[in-house]
């Protein structure tokens, strides 16, 4: 698997705008969990995770209470979860993942990053089955043999353990998000993450050439401008990406 999932964090953004975009973007998820299972973290373990992850990515604290305060007053929109999938510039494979209180403003806005690239949206299942659902953890570490068996003894479903670089990387099934990372913490208290996440890993990759860079770029910065696009996932490895 090596180093496929880092590729969809290539194109964060960077600038004060594009963190703002992150900030509701993280907003209406917690919103939109919290309303669906929950306001308490420690009942609802999607918030919970999501809290997490928000907070690594410094979503500042008062956009996570404000979208939990407006999830525990009932009011607010009603959003749900829409999928697209296609083929990208190179013919990468995309998955892309919304939230959205209008499908048909969506699908619009999706199609367009689409049709205006070059690209082709398929239909429901087209590329997801090329994907594995999988949790992510990252953390230093070269004794990969060791962690392999602290997950077993606590009866963790493990998919892979990698040692690279002097980092590890775990995966598991998505279900085992949790259970992955309290064995890992109970072993290991003073762990710190570089990557906790539930993610789409790609079973095969595919090289951008130079000349579909542009195209493949314009097609991400597009989709992640949709307001209700919330992830994007591909298969694509960029040129920097390979070296």
């Amino acid at each position: 698997m090596g180093r496929a999932f880092e590729v969809r964090k290539a194109a964060m953004a960077k600038t004060a705008g594009a963190k703002t975009k992150v900030y509701s973007k993280y907003g209406k998820e917690i919103y939109v969990c919290a309303k669906n299972g929950g306001t308490d973290p420690d009942t609802n373990l999607s918030l919970r995770r999501l809290m997490d992850k928000a907070k690594k990515d410094q979503v500042p604290g008062h956009v996570i209470d404000k979208a939990i305060d407006k999830a525990a007053g009932g009011a607010g929109e009603d959003f749900v979860p829409a999928r697209y999938e296609g083929f990208g510039p190179g013919n990468c494979m995309v998955i892309v993942d919304c939230l959205t209180d209008n499908n048909n403003r969506t699908i619009t806005d999706v199609r367009n990053c689409f049709t205006k690239t070059g690209a082709k949206i398929g239909a429901p299942g087209a590329v997801s089955h090329m994907f594995d659902h999988q949790a992510i953890f990252v953390f230093e570490g070269e004794d990969e043999d060791a962690v392999l068996e602290v997950l077993m003894e606590a009866d963790v479903d493990v998919t892979d353990v990698e040692s690279e670089d002097g980092k590890i990387s775990v995966y598991a099934p998505n279900t085992e998000f949790f259970k992955v990372k309290t064995a890992l913490l109970d072993a290991y208290p003073e762990l710190s993450f570089e990557v906790e996440e539930i993610t789409f890993v790609p079973q095969t990759n595919v090289d951008i050439s130079e000349d579909d860079m542009p195209m493949f770029q314009k097609f991400m910065d597009m989709l992640n401008d949709c307001d209700d696009v919330q992830d994007v996932y591909h298969n694509a490895v960029t040129p920097d990406a390979a070296e």
